[in-house]
C-alpha cells in the first residue's frame, strides 16, 4: 500500500483513541475520505467547536461551554439547580456512567484524577472548592464514588479526612464494586447496587 504522509499522520492520531488500533483507524479514515461533505466536514466543524469552546470548570470540575460563566461558587451555572447531595468522582467518564443509570439525582464534583501520596496545587484547589460547596450549598451528604483501586481509596480517605470536621454525612459506594474496579467500566446493574447500598464512612 502506498503511504501518504497526511493519511498516515491521521491514522496515528486516531489510533490513540480508546479501543481503536491502526486497522480500525484506517477504516474510519477511509469512511471520512469517501464522504468528505457528509461526514468529514461536519466532524471537523464539531471538533473545532469543542476544542475552542469546551473546558472543565475549575470550581466543580464538570465540562462547560465557554458561553457558561463558571468562575467560583456564585457564578457556576451548574450549581444553580438545588440538590442536597454531592457525588465525588475521579473523571468525566465516571460522571457520565453514573448519570446514565438514573439512580442518582444530585450534584457532581469531578476531581480530574486521583491523589497519589502528595497532592499538587490543582488537586488541592478542587478539594478546597468541594469543602466550600458543602458549606455554602447546605449539603446533607457527600458520596465518595472513587474507584476501588489503591489510588481511588487513598483519595477517598483524603476527602473523608478533609470533611471530618464539617457536619455532613460522608458515604461511599458499597457491594458490587470489585476491588481494582473503575467506575466507568461498571455496568448499570453494578452501579445501581453500589449506590443503593452505599455505607456511611
Amino acid at each position: 500500500m502506498m503511504e501518504i504522509k497526511e493519511i498516515e499522520e491521521l491514522i496515528k492520531a486516531v489510533s490513540k483513541f480508546p479501543g481503536l488500533g491502526p486497522k480500525s483507524a484506517r477504516r474510519i479514515i477511509l469512511k471520512l475520505i469517501n464522504n468528505k461533505d457528509e461526514i468529514m466536514k461536519p466532524t471537523i466543524n464539531a471538533l473545532v467547536n469543542v476544542y475552542k469552546n469546551i473546558s472543565r470548570c475549575n470550581y466543580c470540575g464538570v465540562l462547560k461551554s465557554s458561553k457558561d460563566e463558571c468562575n467560583g461558587f456564585s457564578n457556576c451555572s451548574y450549581l444553580q439547580k438545588k440538590f442536597s447531595k454531592i457525588c465525588v468522582v475521579e473523571n468525566i467518564a465516571d460522571q457520565w456512567s453514573i448519570e446514565s443509570t438514573n439512580i442518582y439525582n444530585g450534584y457532581f464534583h469531578i476531581l480530574g484524577g486521583t491523589i497519589s501520596g502528595k497532592i499538587d496545587k490543582s488537586q488541592k484547589l478542587i478539594i478546597d472548592s468541594l469543602v466550600e460547596r458543602v458549606k455554602k450549598q447546605n449539603i446533607d451528604e457527600v458520596i465518595v464514588a472513587t474507584s476501588a483501586t489503591v489510588e481511588g481509596q487513598t483519595t477517598a480517605y483524603y476527602i473523608e479526612e478533609t470533611l471530618k470536621d464539617i457536619n455532613v454525612k460522608i458515604s461511599k459506594l458499597a457491594q458490587g464494586l470489585p476491588v481494582g474496579g473503575q467506575i466507568e467500566s461498571l455496568d448499570d446493574g453494578t452501579l445501581f447496587s453500589a449506590f443503593k447500598n452505599r455505607t456511611q464512612i
